[in-house]
């Protein structure tokens, strides 16, 4: 085999450098190319939002109005496909699409111009915002968990929404990026919080809630007490429903990223950003119907395996876990499943043909 001469090795270094450089800076782009929805309509019977320019704020007022539907997702160069599938599987099964507004979290390392246009290319009537995340601010909270995925500093940007979203928005509904709604958003949004709950969500009480922290948590009473007076229960925070109004109030965004301090220093988890939410908020949440989170749908966190739907109806499919159904799509490995999220993907293939 030939080997360069040893005076070339170091442009062989920098070539080889750029290569990486240009490498790490790929994600920043939007490769793929996605077809325009169709536009929906609200029923005569929706309530007024005033979803018109108002000259008093620059802006669509309904992003100021409590009769609107308020929406948050993230949004990154990495999961856009999941992203565009959600905004289209919301619109399409809303009674009152035009009274749905959508606040987009993105880093604010990304690139936000590039995500507004791509959304406003296929979406060119929706109701969006788009929030710069500072990562920074809760980078040197994260620690390592047991997929590198669920790493990412964007996966904490929920629990920062209070911050991030205008103070007039005081209950919104947080979705993840890799699910799609088959039923009317607006059900869910309208959860009565009762008078003191921060927080609704799909619970599950027959999981077991121990595997969620470690031995050295459960073995140290003045950790394990933290559930003491609460039947604390499971719950995915890919989708919730939240007063931001309370969360506000009660500043549980100190309270989680006291927990997050704490896993720096003894170790007492081992998922991502889910534990310190269990933490601060099982057992005080108010239960949804499991039909708004038929999660698990990608698959355990290692392998990715094929699962079924549980036992119920169905108004919202969630591919958490490690599996996405475009990406195994694409793969030409779907999962059965995967065959309920195709139809709302909107990736222009480079085969298609006008009609």
């Amino acid at each position: 085999m030939h080997k360069p001469p040893l005076h070339h090795l170091p442009l062989l270094l920098l070539l080889s450098l750029i290569l990486i450089s240009t490498v790490a800076a790929a994600p920043t782009t939007i490769t793929q190319q996605f077809k325009e929805a169709p536009q929906f309509y609200n029923s005569p019977e929706c309530p007024t939002t005033g979803a018109e320019e108002d000259e008093s704020v620059g802006e669509n007022s309904i992003f100021f109005s409590d009769q609107a539907v308020h929406v948050a997702l993230t949004l990154d160069t990495a999961y856009i496909r999941g992203s565009m599938a959600a905004i289209l599987s919301v619109l399409q099964h809303s009674v009152c699409p035009q009274n749905v507004a959508f606040h987009f979290v993105a880093s604010a390392s990304a690139n936000a111009s590039l995500l507004r246009s791509t959304i406003s290319s296929s979406f060119p009537y929706l109701n969006f915002r788009v929030y710069p995340f500072d990562d920074s601010a809760v980078s040197g909270l994260i620690s390592t968990s047991i997929r590198s995925a669920l790493d990412c500093p964007l996966n904490y940007a929920r629990s920062y929404l209070a911050n991030l979203l205008p103070q007039c928005v005081r209950r919104v509904v947080y979705l993840d990026s890799d699910l799609v709604l088959v039923d009317d958003i607006a059900k869910l949004a309208a959860t009565p919080l009762g008078d003191t709950a921060v927080l609704a969500a799909p619970e599950y009480c027959n999981a077991n809630f121990t595997a969620y922290f470690t031995p050295t948590f459960w073995s140290n009473p003045s950790l394990s007490l933290t559930f003491a007076d609460r039947e604390a229960c499971y719950f995915n925070t890919g989708v919730m429903v939240i007063d931001l109004d309370r969360w506000r109030e009660g500043d549980y965004t100190t309270k989680i990223e006291e927990w997050m301090e704490l896993q720096k220093r003894m170790r007492i988890y081992e998922l991502g950003s889910l534990p310190p939410f269990l933490l601060v908020f099982a057992g005080d949440i108010i239960p949804v119907d499991h039909r708004w989170n038929q999660h698990g749908l990608g698959g355990d966190n290692f392998r990715g395996l094929c699962r079924n739907l549980h036992s119920g109806p169905v108004s919202l499919l969630h591919w958490s876990g490690k599996g996405k159904p475009w990406a195994r799509l694409d793969a030409n490995r779907p999962c059965p499943l995967d065959a309920l999220w195709a139809p709302y993907d909107l990736l222009q293939t480079p085969f298609a043909l006008d009609s």
